[in-house]
């Protein structure tokens, strides 16, 4: 349920969907989102330029020459978003992932904080049916839900200058996958050969909010060899 509407900057509002993450909620924000995309497509508003979902949120951007943020916000109450049909063509998408420990940087921490062993840690990782949140951060860096309780755990206290492409990790209840380099403080236990993002596609990220991926764990031989179609 939409809580409320703010003004961000002088072109931009936020629809504040609470605080609690989970499922329920983040459907919500994809009902938004997709009410605001079908809007704009059949010319039913105008001026908006951009419209990003996060995991209770959803950010909308506008040109203020065209439409005030007044004029958004009246249209967004006095429409019924909550009707909009949420896709059933959202996809299950198998992950390859190498948990060597050439590539498991943060395993040791892990297994001291979760009080897991690597092979425990690793089965609940593979066992795990994760939802797709959002997309962010970077072009199609996903964020997963939901980890069971025992493999929760903080950011790391002095992130990474340099997390490499591929590299997969895991803080709190969330998993996320880095697709290019970048600085990071999530805790690496993995890395997967596979491209998330491709500008060169249609399609350019794989994956989208209401997906679901599961991994599957492969050696470092199959890694070095995966070839992305």
């Amino acid at each position: 349920m939409l809580k409320k509407i703010s003004n961000i900057g002088d072109c931009g509002i936020t629809c504040d969907f609470g605080e609690e993450v989970n499922k329920k909620t983040n459907k919500e924000v994809i009902k938004l989102f997709n009410f605001i995309k079908e809007s704009v497509n059949s010319k039913k508003i105008k001026g908006i330029l951009n419209y990003t979902p996060s995991y209770n949120k959803l950010i909308i951007n506008f040109e203020l020459g065209q439409i005030k943020s007044k004029e958004i916000i009246e249209f967004i109450k006095g429409s019924d978003f909550s009707k909009t049909i949420l896709s059933e063509k959202n996809k299950i998408v198998e992950i390859p992932i190498c948990y060597d420990e050439e590539f498991a940087l943060d395993i040791k921490r892990l297994e001291e904080r979760t009080k897991l062993n690597f092979k425990e840690i690793i089965k609940e990782h593979l066992n795990t049916n994760f939802f797709v949140y959002m997309i962010g951060f970077v072009p199609g860096q996903p964020f997963l839900g939901d980890l069971n309780n025992n493999l929760h755990h903080d950011r790391l206290d002095t992130p990474r200058v340099k997390i490499n492409k591929g590299s997969v990790g895991i803080v709190e209840k969330f998993c996320t996958i880095y697709t290019f380099e970048s600085p990071g403080g999530w805790n690496i236990i993995g890395k997967t050969p596979l491209d998330l993002f491709n500008i060169n596609k249609k399609n350019t990220s794989l994956l989208t909010p209401g997906d679901t991926v599961r991994f599957k764990s492969i050696s470092k031989k199959n890694l070095l060899s995966f070839k992305n179609e």
